[in-house]
């Protein structure tokens, strides 16, 4: 109710706004603007473009196009990196029999090698049978899937206001087809993307093969990288294709140990397609995934670095850390917002 009332009071003074302009002057110029950015977020801030990847929004109940539009939107947040499922099932795709709600922290525990329990090590199996499988039936979709509805995807977040700069279907992988990666850049461009995103397949032969499919697409494909990254880690991507880039990952560079990432920054801003932003401890301090301020990432100094450089690569939110009890997602990675806004004003 209360966010109800707030937007009530604010439509109430936008229009007192507007009818002012119109009784008081003959010239209207300002009245359009108002209007055509009423109740639209905007997260450029100093000229750095703060965005969240979907994925951050991976713990609520529906995980269709358009809510996950209105968690975008509630987080006050103007440009994603957009995961495929909410495109891919607005598109027709085959429902995933897998709960990934469940699967996503088993997954992140087998990838940090932590101990899984028997119970755990059978439901990852389990998903990893049923994933195979439903691979399968997407790929044989993807065939002949219809890019008008990732056409309507991109008109529905861009009246809304929110571009999308990154896409990161499951069709980038080595076990993908000519035709899975064919499809998956050809809907990034619908979507109005410049980039595709992908965890890092450390294997050059792979590597070389996206960036070429991304040249002729006009695009870039940002590999992400976790505690693996280091300040050589995407050198020979680099140096195979400029369809290929960074999708640097800030806090796990921390985690990881490694120095200097500005220094990083600085030399490599032209290749960063887009950076993931979270709140990471030290090795020394156990690695956690904290509350933003609380651990050791120097986001301020990273944004700060990027509003005085002018760097134009968007700065993405992933939220990562543990949601305390009453809250979600949405309004954590609101949090996570207005720290980046603060730090930037």
């Amino acid at each position: 109710m209360k966010n109800q009332s707030t937007r009530r009071q604010f439509l109430g003074t936008t229009a007192a706004l507007v009818s002012g302009a119109v009784l008081g002057s003959n010239k209207l110029f300002g009245a359009p603007a108002i209007i055509r950015n009423l109740n639209k977020p905007n997260s450029l801030i100093n000229g750095v473009q703060i965005g969240v990847i979907t994925y951050s929004f991976r713990d609520m109940p529906d995980q269709s196009a358009e809510a996950t539009l209105q968690y975008i939107l509630d987080s006050g947040i103007s440009a994603i990196e957009l995961m495929g499922g909410p495109a891919e099932s607005f598109a027709g795709a085959p429902k995933n029999p897998v709960n990934m709600q469940t699967i996503f922290p088993l997954m992140r525990k087998r990838r940090e090698n932590q101990t899984l329990t028997e119970d755990e090590q059978k439901t990852l199996a389990e998903a990893d049978a049923q994933t195979k499988a439903y691979r399968a039936e997407v790929a044989k979709w993807r065939l002949s899937a219809p890019m008008d509805k990732f056409e309507k995807v991109r008109k529905m977040y861009n009246q809304a206001g929110v571009t999308i700069y990154g896409f990161k279907p499951d069709a980038f992988g080595m076990q993908n087809t000519d035709a899975d990666i064919d499809y998956g850049m050809r809907a990034a461009k619908v979507l109005g993307a410049n980039q595709v995103t992908v965890e890092h397949p450390g294997n050059d032969d792979q590597t070389l093969r996206l960036g070429k499919m991304a040249e002729k697409h006009g695009l870039r494909v940002g590999y992400h990288g976790h505690e693996q990254q280091t300040p050589t880690f995407w050198d020979t991507a680099l140096a195979q294709s400029p369809g290929n880039a960074m999708n640097f990952d800030l806090g796990h560079y921390i985690a990881a140990g490694q120095p200097d990432p500005l220094g990083l920054i600085r030399q490599k801003h032209t290749r960063i397609s887009s950076m993931h932003i979270k709140d990471r401890q030290l090795p020394a301090n156990g690695k956690g995934n904290l509350p933003w301020g609380k651990g050791d990432t120097p986001l301020l100094q990273v944004l700060t670095l990027m509003r005085e450089q002018k760097y134009t690569f968007p700065a993405s939110i992933e939220l990562e850390y543990q949601i305390p009890a009453g809250s979600n997602s949405v309004a954590e990675v609101k949090k996570c917002m207005d720290f980046c806004r603060n730090a930037l004003s």
